[in-house]
């Protein structure tokens, strides 16, 4: 930002990214609840309506999610206004939460009404902190506000709409926003915003997007314990779990080995930050979150029912999840390194061979293998990576 920010913006620290603050920790763990909800709820209505269904609530998680990040990449959360505010949000963030699994029943109003709050509320005290005369980002809140305010229009109409009704508008607004920051937000009279204008705090954001994997892992890991410790402890259950556990590492090694320093360096260093921190992180990143998500799914079937031949639920959800995570990952580190990984390429291939093969395999064969192809992604990009240095 300008020199002339106002008091409640982050100062400026030359050659140096600002910490993420325990106040923004303490406000993630909201979303690792929401995480979780996600996940059963997609467990619970694994048909291509609640594929559908859920994946409209993950991105809506997702971006509620990040534009808060994008706002404490401005302002100053050791405030304590800028405080309450994420505390607020934090309370709408339980209601968003609590309203997943019932969100296309009893509970639409709920969910619509507490997105539609967190995301105008948040951007309309961002606007009133940029009320400094000359303040480089005043006009760049008006317009989020007036993009975010026409899509609450349609969450609440969809909350209060049912069936097919409620998922139409509701795509609609996921859409408007989605659509937004590739528009640049354009509005009558003022235009579309700059990239020169979206000056962001790199290894800020870049950290922030890190933590939000974490939380993603995290989840999956709770899933994986949690259902491990209600069941009768056979040969099958406990390869199972050792499976979905060295999954889950593998998945933390292959983002943050070298990806997420990598990211962090080169969005730090950038001449336009906002360009990169709008492609790698706000968009590229919603693969890699979706994968882990999907990949837990699998660990928590796999878990209750090792044996037998894998139905269609299983072998969507154990080789869909590693596959969009390396999607999104091959996606990330393009962006960041300029070239395709040959050990994601490779690890796509396999992935998309087994799928072939994935009827006849047992559940517990089919983790063995997925959990085996990341690791070895996950081998290989650590040699060819240490090769290139050396």
């Amino acid at each position: 930002m300008e020199n002339d920010r106002s008091a409640l913006f982050r100062p400026i620290v030359r050659h140096q990214h600002s910490r993420v603050t325990y106040a923004e920790l303490f406000f993630d763990l909201v979303f690792v609840f929401a995480v979780t909800q996600i996940s059963h709820t997609l467990l619970g209505r694994f048909t291509p309506l609640g594929a559908v269904q859920t994946t409209l609530l993950f991105l809506a998680v997702w971006w509620v999610w990040v534009y808060t990040a994008w706002i404490t990449n401005w302002l100053n959360p050791e405030l304590t206004s800028v405080r309450i505010l994420l505390f607020c949000l934090m309370l709408g963030g339980l209601v968003l939460s609590t309203s997943i699994p019932d969100a296309f029943e009893a509970r639409g109003r709920w969910f619509a009404i507490a997105y539609a709050a967190m995301q105008v509320g948040r951007t309309a005290f961002w606007l009133a902190a940029t009320a400094g005369a000359g303040h480089a980002g005043r006009n760049n809140a008006i317009r989020i506000l007036v993009w975010l305010s026409v899509s609450a229009i349609f969450w609440i109409a969809g909350g209060f709409a049912e069936g097919e009704w409620r998922l139409a508008l509701w795509i609609v607004a996921l859409a408007i926003e989605y659509v937004s920051p590739a528009a640049r937000f354009w509005v009558p009279g003022l235009g579309a915003s700059t990239m020169q204008e979206w000056t962001v705090d790199g290894g800020h954001m870049a950290e922030r997007c890190a933590l939000f994997i974490i939380i993603a892992l995290g989840e999956s890991i709770v899933v994986t314990g949690a259902t491990f410790a209600e069941l009768t402890w056979t040969f099958g259950n406990v390869a199972a779990f050792a499976s979905a556990l060295a999954g889950s590492i593998a998945m933390w090694w292959i983002y943050f080995h070298r990806g997420a320093e990598a990211g962090t360096e080169l969005i730090s260093n950038s001449a336009e930050p906002g360009r990169l921190a709008r492609l790698a992180y706000t968009y590229l990143h919603m693969p890699i979150v979706a994968g882990i998500i999907l990949a837990a799914v699998a660990d928590e079937l796999v878990l209750k029912h090792p044996d037998g031949h894998s139905d269609l639920r299983t072998a969507l959800s154990a080789i869909g999840g590693p596959l969009l995570f390396l999607f999104g990952t091959i996606l990330f580190k393009l962006a960041i390194r300029g070239w395709l990984q040959l050990s994601h390429m490779a690890g796509i291939a396999a992935l998309a061979g087994l799928a072939w093969f994935a009827g006849g395999l047992s559940p517990l064969w089919l983790s063995l293998l997925t959990t085996g192809i990341l690791i070895i992604v996950a081998a290989w990009e650590s040699i060819s990576l240490r090769s290139k240095a050396g």
